[in-house]
């Protein structure tokens, strides 16, 4: 762990400025510093095997200054905005912020970074950010994007969740495999009704209701999902409602949520488990599709949560395992995060084909985002902070002998 005194030139650079101009994003460092970065920086991102202006695919290459100001007022933020204004670039998104978060670089940068990291972990501790008022921010401000841009870059059936890779070699082959998986490890029967808690474009839905005979009600904070995704599933038994989890009524056969829990939020997984162990039928079983944290956090990574995926949060296996107790017995605990790893670069690589057509209307800084978004989240499952788990949960009472899919 980097210490203060390590930090000693960042420090006295800091010191040489009032205060305004450290923290205001308006103001430049170009008559302040030289091209080279503060120490502080090159040290940082040296353990990583990373340099600025290297000749490495991984390399940061900085075309403005002023980027070392926003890393060191601003940490990741500061890093993320700085990359959509164009200020510095990287041949190998990917292979940097696997590089960087294998040191957990995003730790050990102090300063006035440190200062706004304890302000997210104040924030995501005194506030409820996923309240029922909050539930349809994630939706307009993300899933409402533009169903072009999900469609040019997702895979036929329309999932956005990880894919299984296990026996696949192409990302739609992938996709439909995670969706089988899912319906055999719910046992699905023809006939019974299967509740979806955040059912995206209807990729689940209609898979289960083609292939599987059964009836689904799918629920998403979505407008624009939920357009979509009840043409896609037109003529099949499928309801889809725009609906908080909360406000959920009724019992169903089975129960699955994928990749929506990332939404729910610490303070709120016991009311959720709680909707969904009285949605449940005793003799059911509940399949939990989730992004998990290797380690318990109390916050969100800042640029991810302005830009990407506002007030989420990802649980820990300790956190899961603590409000599950009494509610659920776990059936079957499945991880398999390096996968997503690779659905994400197929996800890069589909849009990358793509912006061509989307360019007219979507502008340059869009699309630096969305590369900075897809990529770093790669770099994120590489270096293994990021977990994908599928939990099969059922009721205490049921009865029979649960076996594991794969």
């Amino acid at each position: 762990m980097t210490t203060w005194h390590d930090r000693a030139g960042m420090i006295e650079l800091m010191e040489e400025m009032p205060m305004q101009q450290i923290t205001d994003p308006s103001v430049t460092w170009h008559s302040t510093i030289p091209p080279e970065p503060p120490a502080v920086l090159r040290e940082l991102v040296a353990a990583a095997g990373v340099r600025f202006n290297g000749d490495d695919p991984w390399d940061i290459q900085v075309h403005d200054a002023d980027v070392y100001r926003r890393i060191l007022s601003q940490g990741s933020l500061g890093f993320g905005e700085a990359y959509m204004d164009g200020l510095w670039d990287c041949q190998r998104l990917d292979q940097l912020f696997h590089r960087l978060l294998s040191i957990d670089a995003d730790e050990r940068l102090g300063g006035w970074a440190r200062l706004r990291l304890l302000g997210e972990i104040l924030r995501h501790g005194l506030f409820n950010l996923q309240s029922g008022r909050r539930a349809f921010q994630v939706g307009e401000q993300h899933y409402d994007t533009g169903n072009d841009v999900f469609e040019a870059m997702l895979d036929p059936t329309m999932s956005y969740s990880c894919a299984y890779w296990q026996r696949a070699d192409n990302l739609d082959q992938a996709q439909r495999d995670k969706l089988d998986m899912i319906c055999r490890k719910l046992e699905l029967q023809p006939g019974e009704h299967l509740l979806e808690i955040g059912c995206g474009w209807g990729s689940l839905a209609r898979y289960a209701a083609e292939h599987y005979g059964v009836e689904v009600f799918g629920i998403t904070v979505s407008k624009a999902q939920r357009q979509l995704a009840l043409g896609r599933c037109a003529g099949l038994p499928v309801r889809i409602e725009l609906m908080d989890y909360r406000d959920l009524a009724g019992q169903f056969d089975k129960v699955a949520s994928v990749g929506m829990f990332e939404h729910v939020g610490q303070k709120n997984y016991p009311a959720y488990f709680d909707v969904a162990r009285r949605a449940l039928k005793d003799d059911g079983l509940f399949l939990l599709h989730t992004i998990g944290s290797h380690v318990s956090l109390r916050r969100t990574d800042p640029w991810i949560d302005k830009h990407v995926f506002p007030n989420g949060r990802l649980p820990s296996a300790r956190e899961l395992a603590r409000v599950l107790e009494g509610r659920f017995v776990i059936e079957d605990w499945h991880n398999f995060g390096s996968d997503y790893d690779r659905t994400l670069m197929a996800w890069w690589e589909r849009f990358e084909r793509a912006w061509p057509g989307l360019a007219g209307q979507y502008d340059e800084r869009f699309q630096r985002k969305w590369k900075y978004y897809l990529l770093s989240c790669a770099g994120f499952f590489r270096a293994r902070q990021g977990q994908l788990w599928q939990l099969v949960l059922s009721k205490r009472g049921r009865a029979g002998v649960y076996r594991s899919v794969r």
